[in-house]
This record gives structure tokens, sequence and C-alpha cells, in this order.
């Protein structure tokens, strides 16, 4: 079981994706995916989602330091990405287009993102209310918002984790059939994955309940289009030029 760490300004969301596969049974008669193994199953489902354009990605996780954060964010294979992040009662709207990040939160959610610097945060929270802030170009503090397939890439990254799963029958995810895959960790977690019968194998939800990390995430409108834009210029401040406003 891979661990994602999805960075924000406000806090890193270490997502739980059950992307495990293994020695679960082959399936018979009218099964979806008959024939195939778990392993297989989770695998097709993995370059599935990989390959189509954009998707739309929206849950809550509990990231190893506490707190509950949630996104709701649209992103394709170019990292356009829109959408929403927050954590704590503090929200934020997030833009990625033109190659440039924007981010637009509330005081509350300013102080929050600035709260390891307590000097900036006073100085600056109220200017950047309501404002979409240009963040600084490779920000440790939010690069992966809107990295669609690198956070695709860590579901899968350790391959020995990758074991043990098996078919659990199938269900529905808003309104789609899906194929659930789960498995039951030594930590004591349930791991699922939920797999789309028709169509393309798209990932359509993760969950991982108990455990110190518990969270779930869905997966929908696969190959919509993203349609990000520069937020209007009179509306936009430059975190950087800001900031150094700040120290002058």
């Amino acid at each position: 079981m891979r661990t994602i760490k999805m960075a924000t300004a406000v806090a890193t969301a270490s997502v739980s994706v059950a992307l495990l596969a293994g020695c679960g049974d082959s399936g018979g008669g009218s099964e979806p995916f008959e024939g195939q193994s778990a392993d297989d199953i989770a695998a097709k489902a993995v370059e599935a989602t990989k390959q189509a354009d954009s998707l739309h990605m929206k849950g809550d996780v509990r990231p190893e330091n506490g707190g509950t954060v949630t996104l709701d964010v649209s992103v394709d294979q170019e990292k356009n990405c829109e959408g929403t992040i927050g954590t704590g009662g503090a929200r934020a709207d997030v833009r990625h287009a033109d190659a440039t990040l924007y981010l637009r939160g509330d005081e509350q959610y300013w102080r929050e993102a600035l709260r390891q610097q307590p000097d900036a945060a006073e100085g600056m929270a109220q200017k950047l209310d309501g404002r979409w802030v240009k963040m600084p170009a490779g920000d440790a503090a939010t690069a992966g918002i809107c990295d669609k397939q690198g956070f695709i890439a860590a579901m899968d990254e350790d391959e020995s984790e990758r074991q043990g799963m098996k078919r659990d029958g199938t269900t529905e995810v808003d309104g789609e059939e899906a194929l659930k895959l789960t498995k039951k960790t030594s930590a004591g977690e349930t791991l699922a994955l939920y797999v789309a019968t028709e169509g393309e194998p798209y990932i359509l939800k993760s969950t991982t309940e108990g455990g110190k990390n518990p969270g779930s995430v869905t997966f929908s409108d696969y190959n919509e289009p993203v349609r990000a834009e520069q937020p209007p210029a009179g509306e936009t401040v430059d975190l950087k030029e800001l900031a150094g406003g700040q120290q002058t």
C-alpha cells in the first residue's frame, strides 16, 4: 500500500490508495473481468487511469500529522487544474493555468498556511484574503497539487505491497458499476479499490478504513476538459513579490 503525499500550503495529505492486487479469485460465470486475477485487474486499472486525459478527484484524508484534508479537484495530463483544497475548517480555491499555480483563500486559510511564519502571517493574511495568489514556481509547499501523472504513479510505486487482494463483489460508485477489491493489512487497515466494470477499467474509488490514516477518494469525470484560466490581473497578487516587500 503506497501512501500518496499531496502537499498543499496548509498540510500534506497522505492518501492511502489501495492499488494492491494479487492472489484473488479469477472469477467465473458472469462475473466482470472473467478469468482475470485481482492482480491483473488492478494493473489494468492503474494503466487506464494513467492514460486518461483528465479526471476529477474528490474526498477526504487524514494525514500523519493529524487533522483532515479535503480535496475536490479536476486535473488533466498537462497539469491544468481547478477546484478546492482545505483543512481544519480553512479552504482555498486552486487553479493551475499556463504553467502557473494560483490559490485563493480567506484570511483564516492564509493564517493557517503561514503559521510557521507568524510575523509574515500577521502582516499578510489580511492582504491575501480573497485574492488569487500567484505561488512561486517550484514552491515545495504546493508542488504536486495539480500533478495527475505523479499522483497516479505514486499509487503503484511499491510493487511489494500489491499482494493479497481479493475480489469482494460488485457495487455502485456514483451510479457506475464497480468491482471491489479488498485487503486487510497487519496494521488493522482495510484497503479497497473500486474498478469500473464497463468501458475502460478506470479507478472509481479508493478507501482506507481503520488504522491511523483512514480516508476515501473518488475518481470521476474521466476525459472531461479542464478549462482552467488565469485569474484577472486585478484580482491577483504575486506571493513572492509581496513577501519581498514585507522584508524591506
